[in-house]
């Protein structure tokens, strides 16, 4: 066989495992599939692969924000703004009981205005504070919600998100993964080629998936069964140019 010598440029990303751990599918060319075809150019003066790998890993959150505060209706503006103070520093003073630092509580709303019987009538003034709490052990959520429904019937919970608080060794792992996987894919093209796989010319890192918040609603929270942390996924894309020989 007469060998040619040639660049192949593959434009061939790696579709992982969502859960579980890291897994990978080869990715296939197509209609529907997702991939664009696969570029080849032939080079009389070199002979290199470029191949793109993902990798993708799980991993569980150790962190809750909950979204909590106090809301109060009341007949005038003064009124309502003194008992939403009230309640607040009530809040605050439960989830200070409940294990939470001070320095993991934060106010994210303080709001005042009217209520509307028939515009333009006011029947009243609403006054709410809002309070975002980290939660460092989840373990304990169910103690710091319970904490804040006993405040009172001013307590509110809008929501809590969970995250990763420290990715570093996940993004490791991925990266891992992903040149592993980037060299499994040149290795499969320049076989298929007729050539040996030769030395890395260039890696460089491409944009992939961040870890992003899990998102449950005030509802759910009520429900102690499903404060659950779930599942967060980190992924990385790498670009890996090789020698063919």
């Amino acid at each position: 066989m007469i060998k040619i010598p040639h660049t192949v440029v593959l434009a061939a990303l790696v579709t992982m495992g969502m859960f579980g751990g890291i897994a990978s599918a080869d990715a296939v060319s197509g209609p529907g599939s997702g991939f664009g075809p696969a570029r080849v150019t032939v080079n009389d003066n070199q002979s290199e692969i470029t191949v793109v790998g993902e990798g993708n890993l799980s991993s569980i959150p150790d962190v809750m924000r909950l979204n909590t505060g106090v809301e109060v209706r009341r007949t005038t503006a003064g009124a309502a703004f003194a008992d939403a103070r009230k309640a607040a520093a009530k809040l605050t003073e439960a989830l200070l009981g409940a294990g939470i630092a001070a320095k993991d509580l934060q106010t994210n709303e303080l709001s005042l205005g009217p209520v509307y019987d028939n515009y333009p009538v006011v029947a009243g003034y609403r006054a709410a504070q809002g309070v975002e709490a980290v939660v460092r052990d989840v373990d304990s959520a169910d103690k710091v919600i319970d904490a804040v429904a006993a405040v009172g019937e001013e307590a509110r919970l809008n929501g809590v998100s969970f995250e990763v608080s420290d990715t570093r060794k996940a993004l490791k792992a991925a990266r891992d993964a992903a040149f592993e996987d980037a060299r499994a894919r040149a290795e499969q093209y320049a076989g298929l080629a007729g050539d040996e796989l030769g030395r890395v010319v260039s890696i460089s890192e491409e944009g992939g998936t961040p870890p992003s918040p899990l998102m449950f609603s005030g509802a759910m929270a009520a429900d102690k069964a499903s404060i659950s942390p779930g599942q967060q996924n980190i992924s990385v894309r790498v670009r890996v140019v090789y020698e063919l020989r």
